[in-house]
C-alpha cells in the first residue's frame, strides 16, 4: 500500500465491514460522518475535468425509469444516494452501481406500494423501535422527500439540489438524518432511513434487479454471489477466491 493511500486512513471497504453498516447497523451517533460525512470531499457526482455529471456519462445504461415522471426528481435522487455511498478509488459510487435505478423500479413495484403490508389507521407518531407507522407508502414518501430536498437547497442556498457543492448536500441529508425538516404524514428522520436503506440494497442487491451494475458492489466486498456449489472446494485448505455470479448469469448455462 502506498504512503498515500496510508494518509488516506480507513478504506470505505474496511469502514463498511468493520461497522456492520453493509448490514443495517446503525453505530454510534448515526449514520451521518459515516456514509454521508465520510469521504465527505470525494464523489460529487460530478467529473471534476469535464464538469459533466455521472448521471450524465451513464446515459447510455438508463434501464428506463418505471416510478419517477421527471428526470429532476430522479436526478435529486441520484445525487442525494451518491453522497449517501460516494465513489472513490476503490470503486464506483450509488450512481456507477446502478442504485437510483434500482430505487426507482422498487417504487413502482411491491415495495414502493407497501403491498403485503396492513396500512390501515391508527396512524401515531411512534417511536423509532416501533417501525412503519405512516399512512403514506413507500413511494409517497420518496416522492414527498425528493421534493423536499429541493425546497430545502432552494431555501438554504438558492440553488437546486443537483448544483449544490457536497457539504452543501450533506448539510441538507444531516438535517433530515437529524429529524430536523418538516414533513407530512412522515418524519424527515424516517425518509432518511429508507433512503439510506434502499442505497444500500441497490448497491449489494443481485443485479437482475438493476442495482450493484456489473456486480462492483460484491466484488469491492469479496462477496461471490450466487454460486452452484461449493462441494468440490469445500475441504480445501486453501483460500478460494469465487468470481462472483448473479442469478442471470446462472440461468443462462
Amino acid at each position: 500500500m502506498s504512503n498515500e493511500k496510508e494518509k488516506q486512513g480507513v478504506s470505505r471497504r474496511d469502514f463498511l465491514k468493520t461497522t456492520g453498516i453493509a448490514t443495517g447497523t446503525l453505530i454510534g451517533g448515526g449514520i451521518i460522518g459515516g456514509l454521508v460525512g465520510y469521504n465527505a470531499n470525494k464523489g460529487s457526482g460530478k467529473n471534476e475535468k469535464t464538469g459533466e455529471t455521472q448521471q450524465g456519462q451513464n446515459h447510455e445504461i438508463n434501464v428506463g425509469l418505471q416510478h419517477f415522471k421527471t428526470m429532476k426528481s430522479f436526478n435529486i435522487l441520484s445525487q442525494a444516494t451518491e453522497r449517501i455511498l460516494p465513489e472513490d478509488d476503490l470503486g464506483p459510487g450509488a450512481i456507477g452501481l446502478g442504485v437510483p435505478y434500482f430505487i426507482d423500479n422498487q417504487l413502482a413495484g411491491a415495495y414502493g406500494m407497501n403491498a403485503k403490508e396492513y396500512m390501515q389507521g391508527p396512524f401515531e407518531d411512534g417511536a423509532v423501535t416501533q417501525g412503519y407507522q405512516s399512512r403514506l407508502t413507500r413511494a409517497q414518501i420518496f416522492d414527498q422527500g425528493i421534493a423536499k430536498l429541493e425546497e430545502e437547497a432552494q431555501s438554504r442556498f438558492k440553488k437546486g439540489f443537483e448544483e449544490l457543492e457536497p457539504d452543501q448536500m450533506d448539510e441538507i441529508l444531516t438535517a433530515f438524518q437529524k429529524g430536523e425538516v418538516k414533513m407530512e404524514a412522515v418524519t424527515s428522520m424516517f425518509f432518511f432511513t429508507l433512503l439510506r436503506q434502499a442505497t444500500l440494497e441497490g448497491a449489494y442487491s443481485d443485479p437482475i434487479y438493476n442495482g450493484n451494475r456489473n456486480m462492483e458492489g460484491w466484488k469491492m466486498k469479496g462477496f461471490p454471489g450466487h454460486q452452484y456449489s461449493y462441494a468440490k472446494d469445500i475441504e480445501s485448505k486453501e483460500f478460494i477466491e469465487y468470481k462472483p455470479q448473479s442469478i442471470s448469469s446462472m440461468t443462462h448455462k
